[in-house]
């Protein structure tokens, strides 16, 4: 580990108090109750930028962190593996813009008191910290990271009893079955319905054409697709099932429109199938006008090709990526390394992201996490627009749309 890490990972150990009060960074947190007028999928989310009621002096919301730090190999003989720094790194970055986005509010008046705790990522250390009370009387509970840290520490059949939030795995809430649980990550679900909404709504085709590579694994993406796409087009959307078989695509000619977008969803990650495949699409739109929605994965593959990727006119959905030029973002980056000395990673934009929408929300009067729904939130890496679902608690729903054009992703929607 880099020394500034270390040191961090080293003081960790000592902290469970409130956080200090110092002057606002990056930008506050969501707004007083606003009407829920759109769809659940993808609504926009107020302006956070503007500066929120300072909250009552007196009162103190505790969170408990719970995060895979594994201390003890800190000195150890044994030391860390590859697989346990990575995971330290990860629970490193997100405390950092975690108690970042703290910080900032307590200088508006806020007071938190901060207990950190460190699930060693292993289940029954896990599931012990669910029977402290210093975790079960916080008024929220962030974490554990990995899925099966979050099911360790639910336990079956569910005992939870506070507000559980899921940092930052994107898993579906039905593998917990806590009503307690708040996915902030939005799950494949969710982007297959967002993709599905982009298509009916901005390209409004006659037909779609589902691309089947033949595994099982696409149907976690067609499934909600189909559903989504149906139910927003109002059937009115043909959707046309093919399996590619060593990427040919000629039985589909008859059914193509040389004047009109073409539309193919593509919802594989498996490389050999998508390296002939995408290379058929894009001979193919040499001769009709091609439009690709590929699965949310697309941007974390490094063996697919950008230059292929905006001819055959590939979008995406992410509730990832960062606006790098927003003020908000230079402004967080600049504090960031300000108090850090060192750079912020995808997790620690999460970490004050979530920070700072959930610190506003305990802060104000009333019990505002039974409320996310009327609670939006333009964040740094992505919104947040929450929908209630029984038996499987609060869902973070929204997801922008991207578009490969000169050699980046840009977004569309």
């Amino acid at each position: 580990m880099s020394g500034n890490k270390q040191l961090w990972l080293l003081a960790l150990i000592l902290i469970s108090a409130c956080s200090p009060k110092v002057q606002p960074v990056g930008r506050t947190g969501p707004q007083k109750p606003v009407a829920n007028t759109a769809n659940e999928t993808n609504k926009p989310a107020t302006d956070a930028n503007k500066p929120v009621v300072k909250a009552p002096v007196s009162k103190t919301s505790t969170i408990a962190l719970l995060l895979p730090f594994s201390l003890d190999n800190v000195g150890s003989v044994k030391g860390y593996s590859a697989a346990d720094l990575k995971k330290a790194n990860i629970a490193i970055d997100y405390y950092q813009g975690f108690k970042l986005a703290l910080d900032s509010l307590t200088g508006l008046g806020y007071n938190y008191k901060l207990q950190v705790f460190d699930t060693k990522d292993e289940p029954g250390y896990t599931h012990s910290l669910s029977l402290n009370p210093s975790v079960n009387n916080s008024n929220l509970i962030v974490g554990p990271v990995f899925p099966e840290g979050i099911k360790s520490f639910i336990g079956k059949p569910a005992t939870l009893r506070r507000p559980l939030l899921s940092p930052l795995s994107p898993a579906s809430p039905a593998d917990f079955g806590s009503s307690n649980l708040i996915t902030i990550n939005p799950p494949l679900d969710y982007h297959a319905a967002g993709a599905a909404q982009f298509i009916a709504n901005q390209l409004k085709p006659k037909k779609v054409f589902i691309l089947r590579s033949g595994f099982s694994v696409d149907n976690k993406f067609i499934v909600p697709f189909k559903r989504a796409i149906d139910s927003l087009g109002k059937r009115k959307i043909q959707v046309v099932y093919f399996t590619v078989s060593h990427g040919s695509l000629t039985a589909l000619l008859p059914q193509l429109d040389n004047k009109t977008e073409n539309v193919f969803i593509v919802p594989a990650v498996n490389q050999s199938y998508l390296s002939v495949t995408l290379r058929s699409l894009d001979t193919l739109s040499r001769h009709y006008p091609v439009t690709t929605i590929g699965h949310p994965n697309w941007d974390k593959l490094t063996f697919l090709k950008f230059d292929i990727l905006q001819r055959i006119k590939a979008h995406i959905t992410s509730a990832d990526k960062v606006n790098y030029r927003a003020s908000a973002t230079v402004n967080f980056i600049k504090n960031y390394r300000k108090y850090f000395k060192s750079e912020p990673t995808q997790y620690a934009y999460k970490g004050f992201d979530e920070g700072l929408y959930f610190g506003s929300l305990l802060a104000q009067d009333g019990n505002q996490l039974t409320h996310l729904d009327s609670h939006d939130f333009n964040a740094l890496h992505n919104s947040f627009h929450f929908v209630k679902k029984p038996g499987l608690g609060w869902i973070n729903t929204h997801v922008n749309v991207f578009k490969y054009t000169n050699f980046e992703l840009k977004q569309v929607q």
